[in-house]
Parts: structure tokens; C-alpha cells; sequence
């Protein structure tokens, strides 16, 4: 029988779910695929697992909350010992778009202070290069982003302020908004472009993760495939 799209996920979230050891504390991704192992990480606390989880968003927090898991921030710890999180894309290198769910910030910047970054994905997520399958985010300030939309686009894109339905700007947990970055051959050179998206004034972050990801299991019809950096 060949696995749907949701049962990709579900596997992967539980075998991520499944790499946490007693006594860790782990961050905790959002979107589609974390809430899998988020799940799994509250049915392994009633079997008698014991961490301490550092949500990446508030929907993550409410999730978390609601499945036992003991929550703490970052001002509690200087590091995270493993994290779980998903991605938009991932490319050869296992470098990463992330932020289609809205947390590109917080996700970065506990992913930043993690030791083992491990990405669960299904394998629609892989691609040749970044940016060909979904826009790149970029999360700036409100005040600015009205000229963070035309610096972006003298980088090449079509960049959109992203709303929400009615044409509202969607609002980030940090109060920010998100410009979503299409460029029409994907990204030639992910390194350059992040430093110059983080040159624009009113950039708060991007969704480039490039370096970050130590581990990504990938959800494939025959089961898990595990791709570690370097091979």
C-alpha cells in the first residue's frame, strides 16, 4: 500500500520522536510534519520519557501544552540538545527554506543554539536547488516594508507581502509581517543571497538555513530515508 502525504508525515514525526533520549531538552518545530512528533514526544512522556521542550511558536506552545510536555524558553537555557522541526525545501547540501508556517524566526533562532538539528520532511520537500519549489520568506518589520519589497525585488524575485484571507498582512508571533520571495530559476547562490537580504534595514530574518541541519529524515513510500551532512 503505498503511503499518502499524512502518513509520510506521521512516520517521520514519530521517528524523529523516537532519536530523543531522557533527561534532554528539545526544541520544537512547527508546521504540518512537527505536529507528528510533537504527538509522539506526549505519548513517550506517559510511557515515562523525561525532557524539557522550547517551543518554536505559540501554536507549538498550545500543542505541546495539550500533550504533557514540560515547556521551557530560552531564557531558562543557554543550549537545546536536539531539535525537531520541518522544512520547505531541502537541497543536495541539506540546506533548507523553512518559514512557510510563519516562524522563521523563532525557528532560526533555536535551531542556532541546537546541537543536533534534525529535519523531518516527506519526499516532495527534496529538491536540486533551492527555491524552485516555494518562495523564499523573509520576515521584516512593518514599518519598513514597503522599501524591504522593492529591495528585495532588485535581488532578482517577485516578492509578496503574504495576507491572509480578506487581504489582511499576516502577523507573526513577533508582531513582524512576511515577504514571500519567488525567483524564477530558484536560488543560484544561497550564501550571497542571504547576506544581502540581511543587509536591507527592515529584515528581521530569512529562511535560509543554510549549515544548520545535522540530520534529515525523509518520509518515502519504502519508509525513512536518514541523509546526514556530509554524507
Amino acid at each position: 500500500m503505498t503511503l499518502g502525504p499524512e502518513e509520510l508525515k506521521r512516520l517521520v514525526g514519530r521517528t524523529a520522536a523516537d532519536e530523543v533520549r531522557d533527561g534532554q531538552v528539545v526544541g520544537l518545530g512547527t508546521g504540518s510534519t512537527a505536529v507528528y512528533a510533537i504527538a509522539r514526544l506526549g505519548q513517550r512522556i506517559k510511557e515515562g520519557l523525561s525532557i524539557v521542550g522550547i517551543p518554536t511558536s505559540l501554536a507549538t506552545q498550545q500543542q505541546a501544552k495539550e500533550a504533557g510536555i514540560p515547556l521551557a524558553t530560552l531564557h531558562d537555557y543557554d543550549r537545546v540538545d536536539l531539535t525537531i522541526d520541518g522544512a520547505d525545501e531541502v537541497d543536495p547540501h541539506l540546506d533548507l527554506i523553512k518559514g512557510l508556517g510563519g516562524a522563521l524566526l523563532r525557528e532560526k533562532i533555536v535551531a542556532s543554539v541546537t546541537d543536533t538539528l534534525v529535519i523531518i520532511v516527506d519526499e516532495r520537500k527534496i529538491v536540486e536547488r533551492l527555491g524552485t519549489r516555494t518562495p523564499l520568506p523573509v520576515e521584516v518589520v512593518d514599518f519598513g516594508k514597503r522599501q524591504a519589497v522593492e529591495a528585495l525585488r532588485k535581488l532578482g524575485c517577485t516578492p509578496a507581502l503574504r495576507t491572509r484571507p480578506g487581504g489582511i498582512p499576516l502577523r507573526t508571533d513577533s508582531d513582524n509581517v512576511v515577504i514571500d520571495c519567488m525567483f524564477p530559476s530558484g536560488i543560484d547562490d544561497p550564501a550571497s543571497l542571504e547576506a544581502r537580504i540581511d543587509l536591507i534595514p527592515s529584515v528581521v530574518e530569512n529562511g535560509l538555513f543554510l549549515g544548520m541541519a545535522d540530520l534529515v529524515l525523509v518520509g518515502t513510500p519504502t519508509g525513512v530515508t536518514r541523509l546526514t551532512r556530509g554524507g
